[in-house]
Parts: C-alpha cells; sequence; structure tokens
C-alpha cells in the first residue's frame, strides 16, 4: 500500500489517523480499536468490514 494514501486515509469513525497492521493485511485505527481489511491492496474502510482488536496492537503508542 503506498505511504502517500496511508497519510491521508483516516478512520471513517472518529477521524483519527491509521497505522498498518504488522501483517501488512489491515489498517488500525488505535482510538477505536478497530482493524480495516486491505482486500486486493484497496483498504475497506467500511464500519461493518471491521475487526475489533485487543491487546498491543490496541495501545496508544
Amino acid at each position: 500500500m503506498d505511504h502517500k494514501l496511508l497519510d491521508i486515509l483516516v478512520c471513517p469513525i472518529c477521524k483519527g489517523r491509521l497505522q498498518m497492521s504488522p501483517q501488512r493485511d489491515s489498517l488500525i485505527c488505535r482510538a477505536d480499536r478497530l482493524a480495516f481489511p486491505i482486500e486486493d491492496g484497496i483498504p475497506v474502510m467500511l464500519e461493518s468490514k471491521a475487526k475489533p482488536i485487543e491487546g498491543e496492537l490496541g495501545k496508544a503508542p
């Protein structure tokens, strides 16, 4: 995924910054503790497709 795209994408719920997951298969919103999947290189920014995250990924930096 292009880093320029990551710089302009925001969480559709809280409008906060997103981070790439360590597996590079989703975008993480730490504020909402959600992971938005990346399918075929395209981020799916739908709340209904987001998965809750737990543990270290969900903690604020």
